[in-house]
């Protein structure tokens, strides 16, 4: 039941997310503000929905993801610029994520989890993923706008 209840939210949420994300200008990438480039936070997103998989659904992170994340710190400064690799990763996390979801048993929903990022239930935790996209869509928003701002 908490799946099937969750499940469309979750999709409206993404489907609106990874439609901006697709229709951006792979020039924006690279625009930045701070250390934090639209490029690097969509990457950012993918890898927090591999972590929620993980931690609080049980599905382990596909083997070539957690050597990207235990390289990343020899490559912090790499440049996220390819839209088309970035919408593929978005959508290999995206359906990773829900695969995971849907294997969950329904009493798990409810039952806290231990993580790194404290404890919580799987069904907070899909709100806390939730929450994380929203923020960053308003902060690629922002840096788009100050970013054409700056350039007028």
């Amino acid at each position: 039941m908490t799946f099937s209840t969750v499940l469309p939210i979750w999709q409206a949420i993404q489907g609106r997310f990874h439609k901006t994300v697709k229709a951006l200008p792979e020039q924006d990438l690279s625009l930045h503000m701070g250390s934090s480039s639209i490029g690097s936070m969509l990457h950012h997103n993918a890898e927090v929905e591999y972590m929620f998989a993980e931690w609080f659904f049980g599905k382990s992170m596909p083997e070539e993801i957690k050597a990207r994340r235990e390289e990343k710190g020899s490559q912090s400064q790499t440049s996220f610029t390819n839209l088309a690799e970035l919408v593929e990763l978005l959508t290999a996390s995206n359906e990773h994520l829900i695969a995971a979801m849907r294997e969950l048993p329904e009493e798990a929903w409810h039952k806290s989890v231990e993580s790194s990022i404290g404890a919580s239930t799987p069904l907070e935790a899909v709100g806390r993923l939730m929450y994380h996209t929203g923020i960053h869509s308003g902060q690629i928003s922002l840096i788009q706008k100050n970013a054409r701002s700056q350039a007028v």
